[in-house]
């Protein structure tokens, strides 16, 4: 879907305490959530407002987010 949010507590609502507590105890979690929220945004509005952007970049960015969100879930259950 387009422009659909995939923020990791509408992906993963069961999860959300401990998002929180990762989010606020680990530095390099957090970063990474930084980064996977920026990176959601950023598809988002490409995809909402229909920005001019080759299939290729879109798909790219779509890639790399869900690697970086198998990577935040991975440490979620571990």
């Amino acid at each position: 879907m387009l422009g659909e949010s995939h923020d990791l507590l509408h992906e993963f609502p069961d999860l959300e305490a401990k998002i929180s507590a990762l989010r606020s105890s680990n530095a390099e979690f957090a970063q990474m959530m930084d980064d996977y929220d920026t990176l959601d945004a950023r598809v988002r509005n490409l995809e909402e407002l229909g920005t001019p952007v080759a299939d290729e970049t879109i798909e790219e960015l779509k890639k790399e987010r869900l690697v970086l969100k198998d990577t935040l879930y991975a440490i979620l259950r571990s």
